[in-house]
């Protein structure tokens, strides 16, 4: 997969997380099904350890965690990349 190919595939992630959530900013139980975490609360303890692949943040007088549907798409698309990296 090329840089170009990594770009579309993240551009196309990202779409699709727009139109699937409606947002650009996902909460933890999103972002649980989104990067396939086994619950909301295994998302919480990977943010606890600092081991959560995406970047999170805290909004003002919200409760929880957010990220970036961007962010998540970057992530999602590089894992690709690498995988198919390591396959040749």
């Amino acid at each position: 997969m090329s840089e170009t190919e990594k770009q579309e595939l993240e551009k196309a992630l990202e779409a699709d997380l727009l139109k699937l959530h409606g947002s650009p900013i996902l909460t933890l139980k999103q972002l649980h099904r989104a990067l396939n975490f086994r619950s909301v609360d295994a998302v919480k303890q990977a943010i606890l350890r600092g081991v959560f692949p995406v970047q999170t943040f805290e909004m003002p007088h919200r409760r929880g965690k957010f990220a970036l549907v961007k962010d998540v798409a970057e992530f999602l698309a590089e894992q690709a990349f690498k995988k198919e990296q390591d396959d040749e």
